[in-house]
């Protein structure tokens, strides 16, 4: 009975519906950020938290937010981000794609100057696996000769 309760108070408590949100998918190494944006007040909300709570680091902050300078809509956009997977640059640069693609979702005409900054272009460097016979993906074990 509590189940149907909350279910129906957080949904009675979320007005917007799907249709007002943009929505942009972000990758790098092993992390994956699914960005939602609507139009507002320029909130930055990552995992429930605060983006400054969440990355305190300010260089990380500014990598993040480049797209919506970039375009002048850091005040006109709310963004919703669920990110999970590797470590907090990881995170950093899938919000930065994830907030690009959204971006361009919701404005077409923005895409031109997202380009220009290289905001749409997915890193596609991971990390190299580790082979066998090597301590690491190319550190070998030392060699004794005698």
């Amino acid at each position: 009975m509590t189940d149907e309760s909350t279910a129906t108070t957080t949904a009675a408590a979320d007005t917007s519906t799907a249709s007002d949100f943009a929505w942009g998918t972000g990758r790098r190494k092993s992390s994956v950020a699914r960005v939602r944006i609507r139009p507002g007040k320029g909130l930055v909300t990552v995992n429930g938290r605060p983006l400054d709570d969440y990355f305190p680091v300010l260089q990380q902050r500014v990598h993040i937010l480049a797209p919506l300078h970039a375009t002048s809509a850091v005040s006109r956009y709310d963004v919703f981000v669920n990110v999970s997977g590797g470590g907090s640059t990881g995170q950093a640069g899938a919000l930065r794609l994830g907030i690009s693609r959204a971006l361009v979702k919701a404005e077409p005409e923005l895409s031109e100057a997202l380009r220009e900054g290289s905001y749409l272009t997915r890193d596609g460097r991971m990390v190299e696996r580790k082979k066998y016979g090597q301590r690491k993906a190319r550190r070998r074990y030392q060699f004794s000769k005698r």
